[in-house]
């Protein structure tokens, strides 16, 4: 048996199992905005570093913001069953995004400058 029919043998025993039923973002699109985002250079370097089990700051920023605006949304989604000016963590969450971005863009900048 080759390799891909083993990986395939698996991962439809693992779906058989229900393995894959409870991931989270399942039946949702897949963001890919970020990626493409990033110039392809970056992203092979750090696909090469997550395969070693490691990650740059880059891609952690990448991620918390991701979660910071799914966190926005759902208390945006909330905040239309609650009472008028009823605004939970709102305003610290678009602020923590914006820090978030702001430290992102600088150390892409600097990648950039440091190419040329």
């Amino acid at each position: 048996m080759n390799f891909d029919k083993l990986v395939e043998s698996m991962i439809k025993e693992a779906q058989e199992r229900g393995e894959f039923d409870n991931l989270p973002g399942k039946g949702k699109p897949i963001d890919l905005t970020a990626y493409f985002d990033t110039p392809e250079d970056i992203r092979v370097a750090q696909s090469v570093l997550k395969n070693a089990g490691m990650t740059s700051r880059e891609v952690d920023l990448l991620k918390e913001i991701a979660e910071l605006k799914q966190v926005l949304a759902a208390i945006l989604d909330g905040k239309k069953t609650l009472a008028p000016g009823a605004k939970p963590g709102e305003q610290e969450i678009r602020k923590e995004i914006e820090k978030k971005q702001i430290e992102l863009s600088l150390i892409m900048e600097r990648q950039r400058r440091q190419r040329r």
